[in-house]
C-alpha cells in the first residue's frame, strides 16, 4: 500500500508545481466556450463543439419533429438510414421518419435488440452489411436513434463505412445526452472487455429532444444520473451541491447543457484522449471492470457508481483526498440508489483491467478524486494497481 501512495504523491506534488499554466488554459477554454452557447425564442438551446469537424448539440423539448429541418442544414437531401434499437423505435421511429421524409430524405430502417449485449461484432458487421445491400453511398447518412449503445454501434458504422459517412446523433437517454452522443468515441465491445474496437468519428450535429426523457424508465434515467454526478465531482461543485440537494428532481434541461458545456470544453481542447480527455473516465476503468465481470448484467451507470466510490475510497485510505471527500461522493451515489459496492474481489476487477484503454505500457492512468470538483489524473505502476482496487473495496 505505501509503494502506490508514495507514487502518487511524487506524481501530485510535481503537478501542483504546474497549477499555474493548468488555470491560465483553462480560463482561456471557459471563456471561448460563453461564446459558443445560444438560446433561441422557442426555448432550444445550441452549443458549437468545434473539433477537427465542426457541429451543433441542439438541446431542447419537441425537437424530434424538427430533426428533418435540421439535419438538412448538414447533410443534403439523400438517403437517411435510422439506427435504434427495439425499444426506441416504436416510441419514436415514426416521428423521426416523417420528419426526415418532410425535409427531402428517403429513409431506411435498421432495428436491433436493445441492450449491451447488442453491443458487439456481429450487430456491427449486420449493420455494415445492410448499408453496403441497399447502396448507401458517401453523400448519404446515418441517423443514431436511441441510447449509448445505439450512438456508438452508429458512429463506429459511419466512421467505417465507405472510409467515412455522416451520421447524427440523436440521444434518448440521459446518458446519451450527458456524455456519449458528444466528442466522438464510438466503439463496440470484445470479449476482453468494454470498447476495445472503435473510431474516432464526430457527428454532423447532435439534436437531443428533452422531452424522450419522459418514457424511460427510472433504473435507466437514473443510470444516466452516474455521468451527471461525475461531471459534478470532476469539475463541479455547484452542480455537485444542487445534484445533492434536488436528487432526480433535477432541472434536466438545465443540468443536460452544463454536463455538455463541460464535455465541450474537454474534447476541444484533448479531442483524441491523451491528455485531459482522461479524466472524463473517473469511475469506469475499474466500472468497465464491474461490467465484464457480470457479463454485462450489471448496468453501465451502476458500474460507473461503484467505480467512482472504490476510487473514493481508495484515495481516502490512501491519503490522497479527505473522508469528508469520500463520504461526499457516496452520498451523493446513494441519494440517487446507485450502488457503491461490489462483490467482485480485486483479482476479478484487476484482470479485466488490464485491457483498459488508459494503460501504456507498464502503467495506467487512474482518475483520483481529490475534492469534489477537482480530480487528478495519475499515472500508476500495473504493479500497484491491484492495491488500489483493494484500498476501495
Amino acid at each position: 500500500m505505501s509503494g502506490i501512495s508514495a507514487h502518487v504523491g511524487r506524481r501530485i506534488r510535481l503537478y501542483r508545481k504546474m497549477k499555474n499554466i493548468t488555470i491560465e488554459v483553462f480560463a482561456g477554454m471557459i471563456n471561448k466556450s460563453k461564446a459558443a452557447v445560444s438560446k433561441y425564442e422557442n426555448g432550444e438551446i445550441s452549443i458549437d463543439i468545434e473539433t477537427s469537424k465542426a457541429y451543433k448539440v441542439n438541446i431542447g423539448a419537441g425537437l424530434l419533429s424538427e430533426l428533418g429541418e435540421q439535419t438538412a442544414k448538414v447533410c443534403e437531401p439523400g438517403t437517411a438510414v435510422i439506427i435504434s434499437d427495439s425499444t426506441v423505435w416504436p416510441l419514436y421511429g415514426k416521428i423521426v421518419e416523417t420528419s426526415l421524409q418532410s425535409a427531402g430524405f428517403s429513409t431506411l430502417h435498421f432495428v436491433f435488440p436493445a441492450g449491451e449485449s447488442s453491443k458487439n461484432i456481429q450487430t456491427y458487421t449486420q449493420i455494415l452489411n445492410f448499408l453496403a445491400e441497399n447502396h448507401i453511398t458517401r453523400t448519404d447518412c446515418l441517423v443514431a436513434l436511441g441510447g449509448g449503445v445505439v450512438g456508438d454501434l452508429t458512429g463506429f458504422a459511419a466512421a467505417c463505412y465507405l472510409r467515412g459517412v455522416r451520421f447524427v446523433q440523436v440521444p434518448t437517454t440521459v446518458l446519451a445526452a450527458v456524455d456519449s452522443s458528444v466528442g466522438g468515441k464510438t466503439a463496440i465491445d470484445l470479449p476482453a472487455g468494454k470498447n476495445l474496437a472503435g473510431a474516432f468519428c464526430q457527428p454532423s450535429l447532435v439534436l437531443c429532444d428533452t422531452d424522450t426523457l419522459n418514457t424511460l424508465p427510472e433504473d435507466i434515467f437514473r443510470d444516466g444520473c452516474a455521468e451527471v454526478i461525475k461531471y459534478g465531482v470532476l469539475y463541479d461543485e455547484t452542480l455537485f451541491s444542487e445534484l445533492l440537494s434536488s436528487g432526480m428532481d433535477f432541472d434536466r434541461e438545465s443540468v443536460i447543457c452544463r454536463c455538455v458545456q463541460w464535455k465541450r470544453d474537454v474534447v476541444m481542447e484533448d479531442e483524441r484522449d491523451t491528455g485531459s480527455r482522461m479524466k472524463l473516465n473517473l469511475g469506469h476503468t475499474i466500472g468497465h471492470g464491474v461490467e465484464a465481470k457480470s457479463d454485462f448484467s450489471v448496468s453501465h451507470g451502476q458500474a460507473v457508481s461503484i467505480g467512482m466510490a472504490i476510487a473514493a475510497r481508495a484515495a481516502a485510505k490512501l491519503g490522497l483526498c479527505s473522508e469528508i471527500c469520500c463520504e461526499q461522493i457516496q452520498k451523493i451515489l446513494q441519494t440517487f440508489r446507485l450502488p457503491v459496492r461490489t462483490s467482485y474481489s480485486a483479482e476479478d476487477l484487476y484482470n479485466y483491467t488490464l485491457s483498459d484503454k488508459k494503460r501504456a505500457g507498464g502503467e495506467i492512468h487512474l482518475i483520483i478524486p481529490r475534492r469534489i470538483g477537482l480530480c487528478d489524473i495519475i499515472p500508476t505502476p500495473i504493479d500497484h494497481l491491484k492495491s488500489f482496487i483493494q484500498a476501495g473495496l
